[in-house]
């Protein structure tokens, strides 16, 4: 069930007018809970055992932690906990990655090893709910917060719906306390959540579907030899297409929960704006750049120990975050290069911090220019099937081979569109849509808002999942 779906339109006008109907306010946690496990069992019924097992195993490791004596006692316990958690991350997004890759090794020297079929299911939403689910234990042992008392209440923030499958990745922090009041949607509340929903389906369906991805699909099939001009192309209509896929599901999550009277986070913030990467990842899937900061660079010691362990930190911690993202040497090789980034960052900033050219509007201008290209650069290697496809597309891009498979069309709607999205971006960049939406006459809000919707009903090709999905 996906939110570009008339299912979910169904799904989601029953959850909301039961949901106000429903004059209990735990009868109303309980009903979200239900439709939430609904929600995902939509895809499978059998692998919501999985979000069960995330659940009972963290709320108990999280009351035994507090309850403990010792010191060893919570370390196991918490560990216990991430054991858990990761393990079953790890067999089903990772075991036929492992196992294929240990055929390699051995294969490498000369043992001829063929394993039995190993066809793993990936059930979708793991990495985002077991991150949900474990930040709560980490965060317990840590002393960060307090158990909580309510099993309803934690249940419900491990498997809410809106953000269950693709995030934004929650913290207990901030969505528990929403728990404890009832919360009865507002007018506002209901046409900002409206609101929202439309510009996340805008920017999915008809941005990142019929713009941009005719041309990534275009691109990234097969490993022909391309010309830079459609290198290009394919590239900046990825890093469309993904920046409004991801983004637009976010805003879509955020507009459903408004509706249901919850706030969810930011989780993107006009990334293609961004001046330098430790920008950029404040801006772009700020809910999981702040998990990796919180639970994996800051634990590794982050930036207190020296300049020669920072960099080792955050090349650890960028190439786990590329593994999160999908069992390949692909997109390890993707948080590689955003590591590298990172460190050539700190490396150059120092250098330049007494450069009085620095501050001028151009040197701003030229800094996000640069900092966007590099970032398309690592783009490849996140949307190639292969090492082989991603090196072609890059010779392409650098001028080293030749050839043309694009249609005349895709040319003028990803230029005009990456430069609307890239103009958007700086424009918006010190600024957010609640300010944007109030310094705008409503006549054109609602023009504008009518525009999307006319837009999403008649623009409309095959259904495609949100690309997020397989992570």
């Amino acid at each position: 069930m996906q939110f570009n779906s008339y299912t979910f339109v169904a799904f989601f006008v029953t959850v909301l007018v039961v949901n106000n109907l429903i004059e209990s306010w735990r009868a109303q946690k309980i009903w979200l809970l239900i439709t939430s496990y609904v929600f995902y069992a939509a895809w499978d019924p059998v692998f919501i055992v999985l979000v069960w097992l995330s659940t009972a195993v963290d709320w108990v490791s999280a009351q035994q932690i507090v309850a403990a004596k010792t010191q060893r006692r919570k370390k196991l316990l918490m560990t216990l906990s991430v054991v858990v958690n990761l393990g079953v991350l790890g067999y089903f997004k990772y075991g036929n990655f492992i196992l294929d890759n240990l055929v390699h090794a051995l294969h490498a020297v000369g043992i001829d090893y063929q394993p039995p079929p190993f066809d793993i299911v990936l059930p979708i939403g793991i990495s985002f709910y077991t991150f949900h689910s474990l930040s709560y234990t980490l965060d317990v042992y840590l002393g960060r917060t307090k158990p909580w008392t309510s099993f309803l209440d934690f249940a419900l923030y491990v498997t809410f719906f809106p953000a269950l499958v693709a995030g934004p990745i929650l913290r207990a922090w901030q969505f528990l306390p929403q728990c404890k009041e009832p919360r009865r949607t507002t007018s506002r509340q209901l046409a900002w959540g409206l609101a929202l929903m439309v510009l996340g389906l805008f920017e999915k369906q008809v941005i990142a579907d019929v713009v941009m991805a005719p041309a990534v699909d275009h691109v990234f099939t097969g490993t022909q030899s391309i010309g830079i001009l459609d290198s290009w192309t394919g590239t900046l209509a990825f890093a469309g297409q993904i920046l409004c896929d991801f983004a637009g599901y976010s805003t879509c999550a955020i507009g459903v929960a408004m509706c249901l009277g919850f706030s969810l986070p930011n989780n993107f913030c006009f990334p293609y704006a961004a001046l330098g990467f430790s920008d950029f990842w404040r801006r772009w899937h700020i809910s999981l750049s702040t998990w990796l900061r919180d639970y994996l660079y800051i634990p590794l010691g982050g930036n207190r120990q020296g300049p020669t362990r920072t960099h080792v930190n955050l090349m650890l911690t960028m190439l786990i975050g590329g593994l999160w993202h999908g069992a390949s040497w692909t997109f390890v090789v993707w948080g590689g290069l955003h590591g590298l980034y990172l460190v050539g960052e700190r490396f150059v900033e120092p250098r330049l911090a007494n450069a009085e050219w620095r501050h001028a509007a151009w040197a701003r201008v030229a800094g996000v220019a640069l900092t966007f290209v590099l970032v398309c650069i690592a783009w490849v290697f996140f949307r190639a099937n292969s090492f082989t496809q991603a090196f072609e597309l890059l010779k392409g891009m650098f001028g080293m081979s030749h050839g043309r498979i694009l249609e005349s069309t895709n040319y003028p709607l990803v230029g005009f569109a990456t430069v609307a999205i890239l103009a958007i971006h700086w424009y918006m960049r010190d600024r957010s849509i609640e300010q944007l939406a109030e310094r705008t006459p409503w006549l054109v809000r609602s023009l504008a808002l009518a525009v999307m919707v006319v837009c999403i009903v008649i623009m409309q090709e095959k259904e495609r999942a949100f690309i997020y999905f397989q992570f």
